[in-house]
């Protein structure tokens, strides 16, 4: 979301882009840093979740589109904490739909994620396929899909919803796992791998979703799902002997087993998200950046910037158990 904001205030000066986030742990305002003084820019911290706050905001704002990239993601996490993840997630996107849609906002754009398809290890998703997302995670990114679109269903309100592939590149919280595993190596400490490693991912370069949601926000059609997918994949395996070939310089295999951990796997794991992405071809997207390029650029901005979140430490466990959050009380 941070690349998509600084994009939008640096190529539509003429529009006042507002950047509303609650500061949770994952959050850094470093990565907004070459906006922050601009004109255009606006930032306020608040939570999706507070009714009265999000009334208010779009009463004193014109706000003529919404992006909606709040979320919590962390599909570790989801296991222990997943009332939070269906309060944020679920509870949080009602509340932003439902103002948006009082304030007559002219387009909707939900931000969803391959994983509400579930697992496959053959047959492509498309739009069409049906949702059967496996961890808390992505049920509760599929619940709040299914609000969203009940918005088109009964008021023709405008909302697009995309699901996309896994995004990485800079300005992401170390815990998700190519940065995660750069900054273990960066520290000499070996990459931690959920059971046996085989699971594959689909990677995709942050500047390359940026396009993407550009192209939906120009030419997305109300009502519709879109998937961001790409054809690159990799095991979880294959990426840690990537990583250590590149940060520790090796290509030997008992050297870069050296460097690998294998850990307790989590409660499900899928080992697919194949996804057909061709109704976004046809809107004149596709991903631009190979993988090499994408991946050095983001091992040197890690080398500089681990430290931007208070933090980062903790987001190199294997496995977490701890509390990120605080307990809810009832909304």
């Amino acid at each position: 979301a941070s690349h998509v904001v600084v994009s939008l205030v640096k190529n539509y000066p003429n529009y006042l882009i507002i950047n509303l986030d609650k500061l949770d742990y994952c959050a850094s305002l470093k990565n907004l840093e070459p906006v922050s003084e601009k004109e255009n820019y606006k930032f306020i911290q608040g939570d999706i979740c507070e009714r009265d706050f999000i009334k208010h905001l779009f009463k004193t704002e014109k706000i003529d589109i919404v992006l909606h990239f709040a979320a919590q993601t962390h599909v570790d996490l989801s296991f222990w904490h997943a009332l939070e993840f269906t309060y944020v997630n679920v509870y949080g996107t009602n509340v932003l739909v439902a103002a948006a849609h009082e304030a007559n906002v002219e387009k909707f754009v939900y931000v969803s994620t391959d994983e509400v398809y579930g697992g496959s290890t053959d047959k492509e998703f498309d739009e069409s396929s049906p949702k059967r997302p496996t961890n808390p995670y992505a049920s509760s990114k599929a619940a709040a899909e299914c609000f969203v679109q009940s918005y088109w269903d009964r008021y023709r309100f405008p909302v697009v919803i995309t699901r996309s592939s896994n995004v990485y590149g800079p300005h992401q919280y170390p815990e998700k796992v190519i940065p995660k595993f750069i900054s273990l190596l960066q520290q000499n400490r070996k990459c931690c791998i959920h059971g046996s490693g085989l699971q594959r991912r689909n990677f995709l370069y942050a500047t390359d979703v940026v396009e993407a949601f550009l192209t939906v926000l120009k030419e997305g059609k109300p009502g519709e799902i879109y998937n961001i997918g790409t054809n690159f994949e990799m095991s979880i395996t294959q990426l840690a002997k990537e990583l250590i070939h590149l940060i520790k310089k090796t290509s030997s295999e008992s050297e870069m087993e050296h460097w690998m951990d294998y850990v307790k796997d989590r409660p499900t794991n899928d080992l697919r998200y194949p996804m057909n992405s061709e109704k976004m071809h046809n809107l004149g997207w596709r991903p631009k950046v190979p993988w090499k390029e994408g991946i050095k650029k983001t091992i040197e901005w890690y080398k500089e910037n681990f430290h931007n979140w208070n933090n980062s430490e903790k987001a190199l466990e294997p496995f977490p158990v701890t509390e990120p959050f605080a307990q809810l009380g009832e909304p």
